[in-house]
C-alpha cells in the first residue's frame, strides 16, 4: 500500500492565499495524501476559507491554535499528522502538481528510508503591493554533500552566491526524523535553517530530486524585509549554532563578520558585546581590508572607532562638506609626499 503523505499548511492571516496553496496539494498526481491546515491564531477569513475547502475534499483538515509563530505551528502540525512522510508548506506558497510522486520515486535510490529527506529546486516568485507577480527566479540547488549543505546554511542568503538549499517547501521528510528533532520554537525567523542543520548533524540523508518542486513567494510585507528584526534572529541563530555545534564556529565567519562590522560602524555596543563572544578569529573588518587576530584587538578597534568621526572611516557618512575636507587633506598629503621625494 502506498505510504500516506501529510502536507502541513501553516497559515497566519493569509486566508486570501490559502485556496491556491491547498489546490496545489489536492492536485497532486500522488493521491495518498492528507492536507492539514494549521491556523496560527488568524483573525482574518482563514477559518471560513478552510471550511469551504474541507467541504470540497475530505482529505483537508483544519486545526486552530493560539498564535505562537511558524516553528511552533510546524511542530503542532507534525503532532497531528498521520502520514509516514511530511511536507511543510506556507499558505502563500504552492507546490508542483507532481512533486510528491516524483520525490517518492527516488526511494529506489536509498536502502534505508527512515532518515531520508528529499529536497528539490524551487522558484522564487516576487509579488508587488498590488499582489501582482512581477518576477520569477529559478533556484537550482544541485546535489550537495552534508558538509556543503551545512556550510551554505551558515551563510546569510544576501551574502551567498547560491540559493538557500534547504527550503522547507521544497523538501519531503520521513516522519521518523521528526520524532527526534523539532523545529526550534524560540527562532521565529531562521528556524527552518537551524532545523536543517540539526537534522543534518543527526545523520539525515538528504537526497536531491531535480525538479522545480515549490513556488516560494516574496512579498513587500515579508518580515525578512525588516532588517533589525532579521539581524536579531541572525545573532540568536549563530549563538545557538556555536553553543550546540562549537566545531561549526569557523563556518559562521562570513555572517558574524558582517554583523560585527555593522555593529562597529553603527556604534551599537549591545550588539557588539553579543557578537564578540561568538566571533571566530581572525576576523576581517573594514571591507575585509584589516585582519584582526584576537578579541582584544577587535575590542580595541571598536573603542577607537567610537572616538573617530564616521566620515573618516565610512563613505556612506560623507556629505559634500566632508568630502571636500578629505580631498583638501589628500591634496596636502600628496604635496608633502612629492616634496619629500624631490628632496
Amino acid at each position: 500500500m502506498p505510504p500516506l503523505v501529510s502536507i502541513i499548511i501553516n497559515c497566519f492571516n493569509q486566508g486570501h492565499y490559502l485556496e491556491r496553496s491547498v489546490t496545489s496539494v489536492l492536485s497532486q498526481t500522488y493521491t495518498e495524501i492528507e492536507c492539514l491546515i494549521i491556523d496560527d491564531g488568524s483573525t482574518d477569513n482563514t477559518r471560513q476559507v478552510s471550511e469551504q475547502l474541507m467541504g470540497i475534499d475530505q482529505r483537508v483538515k483544519y486545526f486552530f491554535k493560539e498564535n505562537s509563530g511558524l516553528p511552533s505551528s510546524r511542530n503542532f502540525g507534525i503532532q497531528k499528522a498521520q502520514g509516514e512522510w511530511i511536507q511543510c508548506l506556507d499558505a502563500d506558497d504552492w507546490i508542483h502538481e507532481d512533486k510528491i510522486r516524483f520525490q517518492l520515486n527516488h526511494l529506489a535510490q536509498v536502502s534505508f528510508s527512515e532518515n531520508v529527506i528529499f529536497y528539490s529546486d524551487y522558484e522564487r516568485v516576487f509579488i508587488d503591493a498590488q499582489e501582482n507577480i512581477v518576477n520569477r527566479q529559478e533556484n537550482i540547488i544541485g546535489s550537495l554533500t552534508t558538509e556543503q549543505l551545512i556550510q551554505r546554511l551558515l551563510i546569510p542568503d544576501f551574502l551567498a552566491d547560491s540559493p538557500h538549499p534547504c527550503l522547507q517547501q521544497a523538501m519531503l521528510m520521513h516522519k521518523k526524523i521528526l520524532s527526534k528533532i523539532q523545529f526550534p520554537e524560540y527562532l521565529k525567523a531562521l528556524g527552518d535553517r537551524y532545523f536543517a542543520i540539526d537534522i543534518l548533524r543527526a545523520g539525515a540523508n538528504f537526497v536531491y530530486t531535480p525538479m522545480i518542486g515549490a513556488y516560494y513567494t516574496k512579498h513587500q510585507t515579508n518580515r525578512t524585509n525588516n532588517w533589525p528584526y532579521m539581524r536579531n534572529y541572525y545573532i540568536l541563530f549563530y549563538e545557538n549554532v556555536v553553543q550546540k555545534h562549537p566545531d561549526l564556529n569557523n563556518f559562521c565567519t562570513i555572517g558574524i563578520e558582517y554583523l560585527l562590522e555593522e555593529a562597529i560602524r553603527e556604534q551599537d555596543q549591545s550588539i557588539f558585546d553579543q557578537l564578540i563572544k561568538i566571533a571566530p578569529t581572525p576576523v576581517r573588518l573594514f571591507d575585509k581590508k584589516i585582519s584582526l587576530n584576537n578579541k582584544f584587538t577587535i575590542k580595541l578597534v571598536n573603542k577607537i572607532r567610537a572616538i573617530t568621526p564616521s566620515f573618516l572611516l565610512y563613505e556612506k557618512y560623507r556629505g559634500p562638506r566632508s568630502k571636500k575636507i578629505l580631498a583638501l587633506v589628500s591634496d596636502k598629503l600628496n604635496f608633502v609626499k612629492s616634496t619629500l621625494n624631490l628632496s
